[in-house]
């Protein structure tokens, strides 16, 4: 992981975070992170890794084109895939 040019970049994940009900703390715990970093990444001043763009849109249910995607990236406001139980 590395900082580079993502200033200024939004993204999804704050947002979806919080519609899942889930701190930045957890998050953090989750994806075995610190919650700065999560809170730099939803800021858009921290690139993730490919592999910690993964772990964050595994976590959270989403792709990580919906999350990190161009705004036009199609997303699912309705379902929660990471809160489904599956039989």
């Amino acid at each position: 992981m590395g900082r580079s040019s993502a200033q200024g970049r939004s993204n999804r994940v704050r947002t979806t975070r919080t519609a899942l009900g889930m701190t930045q703390a957890e998050l953090a715990d989750a994806v075995e992170v610190t919650r700065q970093t999560v809170v730099a990444v939803e800021a858009g001043n921290y690139a993730p890794s490919v592999y910690l763009a993964l772990a964050i849109a595994h976590r959270l249910g989403r792709s990580v084109e919906e999350l990190f995607g161009p705004a036009s990236a199609p997303s699912r406001p309705d379902s929660h895939p990471a809160t489904e139980v599956r039989t």
